[in-house]
């Protein structure tokens, strides 16, 4: 349960400080452009912390904790980035199928910058966690 804990802990440190720095660069030069008007001038808090903290959840699920089990924080970080992958896409491409102005450019860029995130998270907790 302590390295469920630590586990959780790093990804959410690293994924969540990573991300706002990404955000606070690519918001202005890449999303917003690329969004227009469908971008709110802030965020919603609530939904944001929902998603945070379900998506750290599920790296650990899904990538920490198997990479561990399997050998370290190298499979965890592929993992990871599969995972990421996986779920920005989700994202990116219903949003490219079903909105009339959604760029593939946009896609490709968030589901690269979601799977290195979340493979960066998910190594850096394994690591982390299997040193303790």
């Amino acid at each position: 349960m302590k390295t469920i804990a630590l586990s959780y802990i790093v990804v959410l440190v690293v994924f969540v400080g990573l991300d706002f720095s990404w955000l606070g660069k690519a918001g202005d030069t890449i999303y917003r452009p690329a969004m227009g008007d469908m971008v709110l001038p802030g965020f919603r808090l609530a939904p944001a912390l929902a998603f945070y903290l379900l998506y750290v959840a599920g790296v650990v699920f899904f990538a920490v904790m198997p990479g561990l089990a399997a050998g370290g924080w190298q499979t965890a970080g592929l993992r990871g980035a599969f995972f990421g992958l996986c779920a920005y896409a989700t994202y990116d491409l219903t949003n490219q199928a079903t909105l009339k102005h959604w760029s593939t450019t946009l896609s490709l860029v968030d589901m690269t910058w979601g799977a290195l995130l979340t493979g960066v998270a998910a190594a850096a907790a394994a690591k982390v966690s299997a040193s303790v």
